[in-house]
């Protein structure tokens, strides 16, 4: 890790900085903003971009943080892996021992590694990311891999990011406050953010290639596990038999991922020295920001993502395929952007 964090500090230096939520600063690179040495940070997105290779088979999960990444590499490791462990012998299931990010690791964290997971030969290779998609390594744009972007209300990520930063925050320098949390997001300054630029990245990616990038989210999958998760299936390449479904390996599924399981598995432990397993595992619910935003913070996010996300162009592509029929599937995305954020 040093030897990364010295080979970009000169970079670093010309970056602009900002108060962090976790670290205490945040750099904008690319137009996002990154914590500094830290495994998941601006140094190592700069890593990857300069010396990852990506796989035409790999899977890459990607979330702003906060998102319901977990649920979503719990899901996924599950689904990909079901005939190599099977759900219904519970005692020898990876997810029954272990935190779903040992499972299914960052990217971001394997460029660390002196044998990184990344080189085993099992295929397909699953990764997790917090990258936008404009600052993906060239690699992965050009490799026809797979990517599924998990989207959530971004008042319901807000609130498990202050939590989460203040459980993991040197305490010398002091806890951030609510207020001080809600300005800082609505001004996009947060670990990969801003939040909404984030989403547009991957959602208009979504639009224009589906086939390069399912777009999910959060509140879909709690309304609908089961079908979302045979969706997720489908696009991966790896789609429930009719044998699977009679015998409930969908459900099986959903159930040894549901957050009850999950957190009880992650009860004790640390992740990594500083990152308790407990701290991915607050509430995990729809619609919690009701518990912790007053009216007025409430109104003020609704104005940003509508400016943010109604000014989302269709662009030339989706107007021919629009004009050839297929309006119904535009709408549909396009509604589903903003009912992610307005919904509860």
């Amino acid at each position: 890790m040093a030897l990364i964090f010295d080979r970009y500090k000169d970079r670093l230096a010309t970056l602009p900085k900002e108060k962090g939520w976790i670290t205490e600063n945040l750099y904008m690179y690319q137009g996002f903003w990154h914590q500094s040495s830290r495994r998941i940070s601006v140094e190592t997105v700069m890593a990857l971009q300069d010396t990852f290779k990506a796989h035409p088979t790999d899977i890459y999960l990607a979330t702003v943080p906060k998102s319901g990444t977990t649920w979503l590499k719990a899901l996924v490791f599950a689904l990909v892996n079901r005939n190599r462990y099977k759900v219904d012998r519970f005692s020898t299931h990876p997810l029954l021992v272990s935190s779903p990010h040992n499972c299914l690791p960052f990217i971001e964290t394997e460029i660390f590694r002196n044998t990184p997971t990344y080189v085993d030969s099992h295929s397909p290779r699953l990764f997790a990311i917090h990258i936008p998609y404009t600052s993906l390594p060239q690699s992965i744009l050009d490799s026809g891999c797979r990517l599924v972007y998990l989207c959530r209300n971004p008042k319901d990520v807000m609130v498990p990011m202050f939590h989460f930063a203040n459980k993991l925050r040197d305490k010398s320098r002091g806890l951030l406050t609510f207020e001080e949390t809600f300005e800082l997001f609505s001004k996009g300054i947060m670990p990969t953010g801003p939040y909404w630029d984030h989403v547009k990245g991957y959602h208009k990616t979504s639009l224009e290639h589906r086939e390069k990038v399912l777009f999910l989210t959060y509140k879909d999958l709690k309304i609908d596990a089961v079908n979302n998760v045979k969706r997720l299936a489908r696009y991966l390449g790896n789609p429930f038999t009719e044998e699977e479904e009679a015998e409930g390996a969908v459900e099986g599924i959903v159930k040894l991922c549901s957050f009850e399981n999950l957190r009880e598995v992650n009860k004790h432990g640390n992740l990594h020295e500083d990152i308790p397993n407990d701290a991915f595992f607050r509430e995990g619910k729809v619609g919690d920001w009701t518990n912790h935003l007053t009216d007025e913070m409430s109104c003020i996010l609704d104005e940003i993502t509508k400016e943010k996300f109604y000014g989302i162009s269709l662009g030339t592509t989706l107007f021919i395929k629009w004009l050839n029929g297929d309006s119904y599937v535009i709408r549909i995305q396009v509604k589903l952007i903003l009912d992610v954020c307005f919904g509860q």
